[in-house]
């Protein structure tokens, strides 16, 4: 896949991205979610000449937050695996939505400005629960 540079990579949804942002302990004591764990998300795009991109994501207590530090993932999932995100970095910005079920999930995305939009697809990787 092609760097993501137009939209989420200068991030992840989505990604072309700025800081880190990890789970916070109060997130951590929160309650859980179904889909709590770690994502591998391909971002592909269908319009524009923003390329495509994998990321990693982690849900904890059904928010969202961004693995790699070169982007900040914000956003959540809801009990019906209904996923609205934004993601930011290297001064570019997007959002999505769509859906995730107990191993996968799938959904759409557009460039804050409007200059590039997509799909994404998602995976849930193993090993945290």
């Amino acid at each position: 896949m092609k760097v993501l540079s137009g939209l989420l990579l200068a991030p992840t949804l989505a990604a072309a991205l700025l800081l880190a942002c990890g789970p916070t302990n109060a997130a951590r004591r929160g309650g859980g979610s179904a889909y709590d764990g770690t994502w591998s998300v391909a971002i592909y795009t269908l319009r524009g000449d923003c390329g495509s991109v994998r990321v990693a994501v982690r849900v904890v207590g059904g928010r969202i937050y961004s693995v790699d530090q070169n982007y900040q993932a914000n956003g959540g999932v809801g009990a019906n695996g209904v996923v609205r995100v934004s993601v930011a970095g290297a001064g570019r910005s997007a959002s999505g939505s769509g859906r995730l079920s107990h191993n996968s999930g799938a959904g759409r995305w557009r460039s804050s400005r409007g200059e590039c939009s997509g799909t994404w697809s998602a995976s849930r990787r193993a090993g945290y629960y």
